[in-house]
């Protein structure tokens, strides 16, 4: 492979983002390595969906990343509603006017160019290893610190190795260890921030859920909406599975901020959604005994710049979400889209390094910060906390606004406003 750039790139984090990043950059001829904590790649988590300027992203990035999206994405099991794009349809979880066993109507309906097309993280990711070489990843190297030195930048592994890098991405989580590097153990983003919601997660067997709830409301996605909580599904593993989740509010904090899953149990569920509809209580009931609770943290207090020097924070680590907009993968998938745009910039050398990061910042920072705290606001609209209660017409409009600002203009106009902005800068 002749390289097409005198500079290395490190990338730190071998998740979605760090993964695409690095194929994205391989696939230009630039020489790019990853360094994962872990003993190979891998991710937590289930099920997780892209909207169109995700999946469009990801096309800029490589081929093989919409590829591999495509060999692993499980579709809604209704072929209207896959031709309709249906995202998610809208119900409320809460309704006292419901008699037993009566299902609820949909109230509204939300669409975009690819519907609703949920892959399982973990098998996403082993898609995408395929596409990166071997050689080009480093385990075992948990990473302590980044430092600066002259046109280099050191990193500091838990294992007493070093290795240096003419620019460093930091794609290593909400927990970011390069964001910390970057402003300091005392900054005000240095560390995630409680949402107060956590979720329960469960899996059915999709004929099960539909023999239950009907084929309609037990094998599509639906969004049950109601007070201090509300419960989605979706179907996964390529419509054998309906994923689950069920979100509440926590008005107290989480007892240690070091894990962020702890074990819950369906009793507890059912508990916190007493009186709920009978399709939620159908929903919560079918779902394994015991089950995983997650913590919803995030970014609150954002990072006041996404690069500093040569060292630069990416996806989670730059713009950790809550997941009520369904994004967060997606955005992280934007950021790659952008960063391999600008890197393989003609303009892009060892020594404008500094300022092919600045116009990163400028391209993303602000459309990140929003991310975070418009899913702030879908959580606590989706639990009637907001001004317009449970008016579900008000909660249409509101989400079609916010939607539109999601989907954008499309990724390739996205990259080509960075390279204006690179342009601009030099």
């Amino acid at each position: 492979m002749a390289l097409t750039k005198d500079f290395q790139v490190a990338i730190v984090g071998g998740g979605i983002a760090g993964l695409t990043l690095a194929i994205a950059l391989h696939a230009r001829n630039i020489n790019v390595t990853v360094y994962e904590r872990a003993a190979a790649f891998g991710e937590i988590g289930a099920g997780v969906s892209f909207t169109p300027n995700a999946v469009e992203a990801m096309k800029v990035c490589h081929a093989g990343v919409f590829d591999a999206f495509e060999r692993v994405c499980t579709l809604v099991s209704s072929p209207e509603k896959r031709k309709a794009g249906v995202f998610f349809d809208y119900v409320k979880g809460y309704d006292p006017a419901l008699g037993p066993g009566e299902m609820p109507k949909i109230e509204f309906t939300i669409r975009s160019a690819y519907g609703q097309n949920a892959v399982h993280r973990a098998h996403f990711l082993d898609e995408l290893v395929k596409l990166l070489p071997a050689q080009a990843a480093r385990f075992g190297k948990g990473l302590t610190s980044v430092k600066q030195v002259g046109e280099e930048v050191e990193m500091f592994f838990e294992d007493g190795t070093t290795a240096r890098a003419d620019v460093v991405i930091g794609c290593d989580g909400i927990k970011s260890r390069v964001r910390r590097s970057m402003f300091g153990d005392d900054a005000p983003c240095a560390y995630p921030s409680y949402t107060h919601k956590y979720a329960y997660r469960g899996l059915i067997p999709i004929e099960k859920a539909k023999a239950a709830l009907g084929d309609d409301l037990g094998g599509n996605a639906f969004m049950h909406l109601g007070p201090n909580g509300h419960l989605l599904t979706f179907p996964v593993a390529h419509g054998k599975t309906l994923n689950v989740v069920a979100f509440h509010q926590d008005d107290g904090e989480w007892p240690d901020s070091e894990r962020l899953t702890r074990q819950g149990t369906r009793a507890q569920a059912l508990k916190d959604f007493e009186g709920w509809s009978p399709a939620v209580q159908a929903l919560l009931s079918m779902c394994d005994e015991t089950l995983s609770v997650w913590a919803i943290f995030d970014l609150a207090n954002p990072a006041p710049s996404f690069s500093i020097g040569r060292v630069a924070i990416s996806g989670d680590a730059a713009h950790a979400t809550s997941p009520h907009h369904g994004a967060g993968a997606g955005f992280c998938i934007e950021d790659a889209a952008v960063l391999a745009t600008l890197l393989a910039d003609p303009a892009s050398t060892r020594e404008t390094l500094p300022t092919v990061l600045e116009a990163y910042d400028a391209a993303r920072r602000e459309r990140g910060h929003w991310l975070v705290e418009s899913s702030r606001h879908l959580g606590r609209m989706y639990d009637w906390q907001e001004s317009m209660g449970s008016d579900m017409a008000a909660i249409h409009a509101d989400l079609e606004e916010r939607y539109k600002i999601i989907y954008g203009d499309g990724a390739d106009a996205m990259c080509d406003a960075a390279r204006e902005e690179l342009k601009k800068r030099l």
